[in-house]
């Protein structure tokens, strides 16, 4: 396969996964990021720039095959101020450059359901969050639709993995004071069955979706684990750490929303406990079937995330 220019928006754990799985396949890879910070890796360039704008934006990604948008504007408060800038300006900068755009997403935007998650249940957001991810993929689409761009999008649950940072995942919180030997503090149920979704199969996805055109003009679910419930995960993680059981104590979720009257944060968390509240589950046959994607078997994602995660907890 020729060489081809990859330019990727973001350097978090999925960001990062992507170039270093681009740049060792022999591509050209650039990671723009506000820091110029990135994967210290030969073939990835790393650059500074505002990727909200979209001139200078248009400008890094000419004559590149793919966009990536990995980007994280931050905690949940931000997500009204930062996202919509941002997203208008990587949407200019695939088109002005002709790229396809690739964009990370999350399952927030189908809301409660009662059903396994698939690639076409309907968008029905139960809050702002998850109504801003729905308006960009609308936008998006749109603009694919009138062939101006070619757009897909690759929607993960909640990440697991050796890189997941505690700020990027619940679970990573719980697990970074139970790896620990401390007691956890859980915001909802934790014996619903959830999916979650490795950070490489994130990774292998959208590079996936990047180079196939029949997943253009479409959104895919990311081939995600078995339904495991917190409380089972963390349970696997203390026995390959070997810290035992873990110890959870529930927060009452009128004391979560009495302090999102004070703390931002916890207002927008109480928003999206929805998905531990009953199953939370993903199908990504379709996935599966058109690309030949599936997840990483559960025990091995289960024993290198142990691992790392064990080591952060107790450093």
């Amino acid at each position: 396969m020729a060489a081809e220019r990859h330019l990727i928006v973001g350097a978090g754990p999925v960001g990062s996964a992507v170039a270093i799985r681009l740049a060792e396949a022999g591509h050209h890879v650039r990671v723009v990021t506000r820091s110029g910070q990135g994967p210290d890796h030969p073939g990835v360039e790393r650059v500074a720039l505002d990727a909200s704008d979209g001139v200078a934006l248009a400008d890094a990604a000419r004559d590149a095959t793919v966009l990536y948008n990995c980007a994280n504007p931050g905690a949940y408060p931000a997500w009204e101020r930062q996202w919509p800038p941002l997203a208008t300006a990587i949407l200019h900068a695939a088109e002005a450059s002709g790229a396809v755009l690739v964009t990370l997403s999350n399952l927030y935007g189908y809301g409660p359901v009662d059903q396994p998650m698939t690639r076409d249940l309907p968008l029905r957001p139960s809050d702002h969050k998850g109504a801003l991810r729905a308006r960009m993929w609308k936008d998006a689409l749109e603009a694919h639709e009138a062939g101006r761009v070619r757009v897909t999008e690759a929607r993960a649950s909640d990440y697991l993995g050796p890189t997941a940072p505690v700020q990027s995942s619940i679970l990573a919180m719980y697990a970074n004071a139970t790896l620990a030997g401390k007691p956890a503090w859980v915001y909802s149920d934790p014996d619903q069955p959830h999916a979650w979704t490795a950070v490489e199969d994130i990774a292998s996805t959208l590079v996936a979706l990047g180079g196939d055109e029949r997943a253009w003009g479409s959104a895919w679910l990311v081939p995600s684990s078995p339904p495991a419930s917190v409380r089972a995960v963390l349970q696997e993680l203390g026995r390959i750490a070997g810290t035992g059981q873990p110890r959870l104590r529930r927060v009452p979720r009128a004391v979560l929303r009495a302090g999102g009257l004070a703390v931002p944060l916890l207002r927008e968390l109480t928003g999206v406990l929805y998905q531990f509240d009953r199953p939370f589950l993903v199908d990504a046959s379709a996935t599966t079937a058109t690309f030949g994607l599936e997840a990483t078997p559960w025990a091995d994602v289960l024993d290198a995330t142990a691992r790392a995660w064990h080591r952060r907890a107790v450093a």
